[in-house]
């Protein structure tokens, strides 16, 4: 079967034939049920998603000049996100942004060095897109990611792979803008409100001009809705994210 036979494409998500896909829920029910909470990033109590209705808020190819901004927002809002950083271009040249997201509870995650579709590489080119980006994040916190999203979302057995052995699970999503397609403030908004779910995953970029402004309506009203907004880690808990994983909604 060729590699285009493989693809099941929907929402500008594409994934690889052969490979599980698990569910956030999935992931919980799985794991030890006498577990306990994911640790909180904050002072407030941990929070429980077999309890809480959680949402996850993720950014993807950061950081760039709108992420101080965002992360002022965040902060305000008393929300921790999970970012996705691109390598070669951000990364390195944003390493003290890099260190605030860290230092104030946001997840980091691998986005790659140079936003190559990695379902396109030979094993040795995925590796080196991952790998050049765990080094870079480590040397700047202390922490290699845990985590990886695949650039458009395209992976296959190769990629997953390649991920395990890094001791990376990837993540997808349920929610998009397409915010690289519009600067619509409110309309980016409006595409993430009528998305959003129990156990969602919402991808955004904060490098896009009408994305970050978006952010504080998303916020408030989600919150109005009843969502608990958390990380990837804390949706997934108690379970750990499992390297060569495919996380998705």
């Amino acid at each position: 079967m060729t590699a285009a036979l493989c693809l099941i494409t929907g929402a500008a998500l594409v994934t690889g034939c052969g490979q599980q896909r698990i569910t956030p829920a999935q992931a919980r029910a799985q794991a030890d049920r006498s577990a306990p909470a994911a640790e909180s990033n904050t002072s407030e109590a941990p929070v429980d998603c077999r309890k809480a209705k959680c949402i996850a808020l993720t950014f993807d190819a950061g950081p760039g000049p709108r992420t101080a901004e965002l992360l002022d927002i965040l902060k305000a809002k008393n929300v921790h996100a999970t970012f996705f950083l691109l390598g070669r271009n951000h990364v390195l040249a944003h390493p003290g942004l890099v260190r605030r997201e860290a230092a104030e509870g946001h997840e980091i995650g691998n986005h790659t060095w140079t936003h190559q579709r990695l379902d396109d590489l030979a094993p040795d080119r995925i590796r080196d897109e991952l790998d050049r980006t765990q080094d870079a994040v480590k040397k700047i916190t202390g922490k290699a990611p845990t985590l990886m999203r695949p650039p458009q979302g395209g992976t296959n057995k190769t990629v997953g792979s390649v991920a395990r052995s890094l001791g990376l699970s990837e993540v997808l999503w349920s929610a998009t803008a397409s915010d690289y397609a519009t600067a619509d403030t409110r309309l980016i908004g409006d595409r993430i409100l009528d998305q959003a779910s129990r156990d969602g995953i919402i991808l955004l970029h904060d490098i896009y001009d009408g994305t970050v402004p978006a952010v504080p309506r998303i916020i408030d009203e989600l919150h109005a809705r009843g969502y608990t907004f958390v990380t990837v880690p804390q949706l997934l808990a108690p379970a750990s994210p499992h390297p060569g994983a495919v996380y998705h909604p």
